[in-house]
């Protein structure tokens, strides 16, 4: 599902059941005493990271938290991993194609009460109000939150700095499965660009609602 809105460069791996994979030491370390839940996320998503890397034509690696518990690739990767209950992916792409890369997927189904005013901003419940109006059988919020959880995902890598959910506006359009993130604090220029915003896909399918953002490499 999640390499229908990725484009050719980057390989996507994603599962509706779990998988067990031996872990690395170091990964092992982390969930050795986590609950089963957990012990499954974590698994799965590295087995989906795996198998990614290895269509890149890489060997498997450990991909372990860094200091936002974002994850860590090996040298000149970069990607993503997102979880939910009942689904899991991984994307990567080599940094000669891709810039970043971020990745959510959440069920389709409404936030909880109060949680779309705790991520959102009054234009964005305006926007999200008046596709509700419509016939699609999408949850708007939720694909909203969805969003916003990829354009951060998308946004650490480059800025290495924290970016909260009322720190960028996102624009959803309907009609064409894409959306656009405007960052409303005063953007770090990374590699000689300001990173003010970004544009990515949305689809929804199978009862989860799922967000990437994949940015091309920079040219010189």
């Amino acid at each position: 599902m999640i390499e229908d809105i990725m484009p050719a460069a980057v390989a996507a791996v994603d599962t509706f059941e779990d998988h067990e994979v031996e872990l690395f030491p170091e990964e092992e370390e982390l969930v050795a005493k986590s609950v089963d839940k957990r012990r499954k996320e974590f698994t799965t998503g590295r087995y989906c990271a795996r198998v990614a890397l290895g269509r890149l034509g890489l060997p498997p690696s450990p991909v372990l938290p860094g200091p936002r518990r974002e994850p860590t690739w090996p040298a000149g990767v970069v990607g993503s991993i997102t979880h939910c209950k009942g689904y899991r992916a991984a994307v990567v792409g080599r940094t000669a194609d891709v810039w970043t890369l971020g990745i959510d997927a959440e069920p389709n189904e409404p936030t909880p009460e109060g949680v779309l005013g705790a991520v959102s901003l009054p234009p964005e419940r305006e926007m999200i109000a008046e596709l509700a109006r419509g016939a699609d059988k999408v949850a708007w919020d939720r694909l909203l939150f969805s969003a916003k959880e990829t354009v951060y995902k998308a946004w650490f890598p480059l800025a290495r700095t924290w970016l909260g959910f009322e720190d960028a506006e996102v624009a959803i359009n309907p009609d064409d499965g894409t959306f656009t993130a405007r960052i409303l604090i005063e953007p770090p220029v990374v590699d000689g660009v300001p990173l003010d915003g970004f544009t990515g896909r949305w689809l929804a399918r199978e009862g989860f609602v799922v967000t990437a953002i994949a940015v091309p490499a920079l040219t010189t």
